[in-house]
């Protein structure tokens, strides 16, 4: 972490008094200070620069700060910009009356760390680290950031689809120093995947990731198409064999595990279900009569349905009471609904208060949206479970790295150990290419006859 010189913390605390913070919020504002000039050197940002400010409070909300704290922290940066600046035009007009002949004269080494080192912009923190503070070349990206959320938007893009897509977009827009979006080009790109491979050493499928934002972003954003794109270094992708977990291996797991997490992991591997799927099943997704579940909206905006286990019918129907009567006190307390799906309740106005759309794993308390004051019930969410999981697991003592996603990758190849047939599986996984299904055939021991042997000889 950056360290604040002993001059600039003087000058900067006798600044942000005069301005009227208090003695017990200064270290508050110096921390934030401290913070943001070492998140300027580390993205590359300019110290008195729209755009790392920008940035800055970006990553604090990413990293689930508060909007008090994003307000806290701002002012503090924007007090630096004022202190700098003023102390900029001090000396500058000082530099003016010492070339009119003034006879006052600075005193010896009288340039102190912390200060603007004449007409050069730059700001000595330490002795051996520098942040630029320089009058920012760099260009506003703030509408290419609005029309890229309006064009996910625009295709029904998911939540995490966007959220990935802006980081590998601000990423980029650091990685060429906020260059003017109107002159990025392919070569950009290039140079960016490159680095991303090379330098920093990513993921096969984090850079294919990056390749695929950029993609979007050209096409929809700056109305450009990439052409050919040659001579990039592409980080290999080595080939994945899945986690698979015996079928005594989960029962352990589930055995470990209290409800409703139980329910949820054993709902996971009996029907192949992902994490996210799983957890945002509605009442309405449930038909006990024909023994069936549809999951709406999955991976892609696919929909399918697949056969509920019968050995779970009970706890189904248990939870599905716990839901009712949840959904019978939310309705006595005067609660605003549940969350829904794009402009579903504008269109619906009671939908959110209907038994048809409450979740079926709900959330233990109501959330209150910000701005609104609003109640309304959200499902379990992801983290709960994934730290339920793992302590289950450690219990268990399992000598496997075991995710949520891995009951869907047992659920794949024990159907596949049984004979079931590759087509039929690819259609319970949801899988739009019997390719991907494909890879489960690495996963248990082979059954097939080797030795050739003629049709006529076969007794069918």
């Amino acid at each position: 972490m950056l360290r604040i010189p002993p001059d600039l913390v003087d000058r900067y605390s006798r600044y942000i008094q005069q301005q009227g913070v208090t003695a017990g919020q200064q270290r508050h504002y110096l921390k934030w200070l401290r913070y943001y000039l070492d998140f300027c050197r580390k993205y590359n940002f300019q110290a008195l620069n729209d755009q790392g400010l920008a940035a800055f409070l970006a990553k604090l909300k990413q990293k689930k700060q508060g909007p008090f704290f994003r307000k806290q922290a701002r002012h503090a940066v924007i007090l630096f910009y004022n202190l700098e600046r003023e102390e900029k035009t001090a000396n500058f007009n000082h530099a003016d009356q010492h070339a009119l002949g003034s006879h006052e004269s600075p005193a010896k080494n009288a340039r102190p760390a912390g200060r603007f080192e004449g007409k050069t912009g730059r700001l000595t923190v330490e002795p051996e680290h520098s942040v630029d503070v320089s009058i920012p070349q760099g260009a506003d990206w703030t509408a290419v950031f609005a029309e890229l959320k309006n064009s996910i938007a625009m295709r029904h893009y998911s939540p995490r689809t966007l959220k990935t897509y802006v980081g590998w977009t601000r990423k980029f827009q650091a990685f060429l120093k906020s260059k003017e979006p109107g002159q990025v080009d392919v070569e950009d790109v290039k140079g960016f995947l490159t680095w991303l491979a090379v330098e920093k050493n990513v993921s096969a499928s984090s850079q294919n990731q990056a390749f695929n934002a950029l993609l979007f972003l050209f096409r929809h954003v700056f109305g450009k198409e990439f052409g050919k794109v040659d001579g990039i270094v592409r980080a290999k992708r080595k080939p994945y064999i899945p986690v698979v977990l015996s079928r005594e291996e989960v029962d352990r797991i589930i055995g470990f595990m209290n409800h409703p997490y139980r329910l949820i992991i054993s709902l996971m591997y009996g029907c192949g279900l992902r994490i996210s799927e799983c957890l945002s099943l509605r009442v309405g997704n449930f038909n006990f009569d024909m023994k069936i579940l549809t999951i709406h909206d999955g991976k892609g905006q696919k929909d399918r349905t697949v056969p509920l286990p019968d050995s779970l019918m009970d706890e189904l129907r248990s939870q599905l009471n716990r839901v009712v009567s949840l959904h019978e006190e939310d309705c006595r307390a005067g609660f605003d609904g549940v969350f829904l799906y794009g402009q579903l309740e504008k269109k619906y106005k009671n939908a959110a208060r209907e038994l048809v759309w409450q979740w079926f794993f709900p959330a233990r308390n109501l959330t209150v949206v910000s701005g609104s004051n609003e109640r309304r019930r959200y499902h379990v969410h992801e983290t709960s479970l994934q730290k339920a999981l793992r302590r289950a697991v450690k219990k268990a003592q399992i000598p496997k790295r075991v995710t949520s996603h891995t009951f869907r990758h047992s659920f794949a190849s024990h159907l596949l150990q049984a004979n079931y047939d590759i087509r039929t599986i690819q259609q319970l996984l949801g899988h739009s290419d019997v390719r991907t299904t494909m890879i489960y055939t690495h996963t248990v021991k082979s059954l097939t006859l080797k030795e050739a042997k003629s049709p006529l000889d076969l007794s069918l």
